[in-house]
């Protein structure tokens, strides 16, 4: 292996499932400020909200794991979206109605004239 390329602080570090607490003991460079006490020794801690524990296709459940509203942030915002399509058509329809409306008063304004001079 080439000298010097990997990590310094490669160490042993707790990574802690929030959905179920399970924690695993690994090493990992992950930088955190937060510790924990795990038979008897202090290892760092990281949180994260998914691992194999939890995760529905390691686990066989069915279960929605929204912690922080995401699903429903992404409804809104598909919800607006769509929303904005249709006011955007209808103006697209409504100027294209008063474009033909202008246009077949103006052809019918010409057959008036033209029929007129005769």
């Amino acid at each position: 292996m080439k000298k010097s390329i990997h990590p310094a602080n490669y160490r042993p570090i707790v990574f802690q499932d929030l959905n179920n607490g399970t924690t695993f003991l690994t090493k990992a460079t992950a930088e955190t400020d937060e510790t924990i006490e795990l038979d008897g020794v202090s290892y760092p801690l990281v949180k994260i909200h998914v691992s194999s524990s939890s995760h529905p296709f390691f686990t066989g459940e069915e279960r929605v794991l929204d912690i922080e509203g995401r699903v429903d942030k992404f409804k809104a915002r598909a919800a607006a979206g769509e929303a904005a399509r249709e006011k955007r058509a209808a103006a697209a329809k409504k100027l294209s109605d008063r474009a033909l409306k202008k246009s077949e008063k103006t052809t019918a304004d010409k057959s008036v004239k033209t029929s007129a001079t005769r």
